[in-house]
């Protein structure tokens, strides 16, 4: 119920938001996307560094779903990625003089549903990072205990 509570609280500031603010908001996303698209490329190369391992694991279709879902994550990103591109093109509109009421009240429509899109990402995203890590971490334990029983 707090979740709602929130999301109303930050839809209704949303409609209050100058477009400086609008524009200052886009820019963060835009920087913690971009961000999370580089991390994209990191968990690529770590789940390449591990196959053997993956594969090998007695989880292996969790290691696949996690493999399926970074990917559908890294397509969801570009996506967002565009849309606040767009939106960030689409400023002008809150800016240029000229009594759009229609308009605007559209670009800031737009401004709340990215408010959303991007909040519900970012929770996907950090549920994502946790059980890749997990994976990661638990291959990484079994490593070094079958590394310990070989010295025995």
């Amino acid at each position: 119920m707090e979740i709602m509570k929130t999301t109303q609280t930050n839809l209704r500031h949303a409609e209050w938001l100058s477009a400086e603010e609008m524009h200052i908001v886009s820019k963060e996303w835009l920087s913690e996307l971009n961000f999370i698209k580089d991390e994209h490329l990191f968990f690529e190369d770590l789940v390449t560094h591990f196959t053997s391992q993956l594969i090998a694991s007695d989880k292996f279709s969790d290691s696949k779903e996690i493999v399926d879902a970074i990917n559908r994550s890294e397509k969801h990103n570009n996506k967002l990625i565009e849309a606040v591109k767009m939106h960030e093109n689409e400023l002008e509109i809150m800016v240029d003089g000229i009594d759009q009421k229609e308009a605007e009240k559209a670009y800031t429509k737009e401004h709340q549903d990215l408010v959303i899109g991007i909040k519900d990402f970012l929770k996907e995203y950090k549920s994502l990072k946790t059980q890749l890590f997990d994976i990661i971490k638990n291959i990484k334990k079994e490593d070094k205990r079958s590394h310990l029983l070989d010295r025995e």
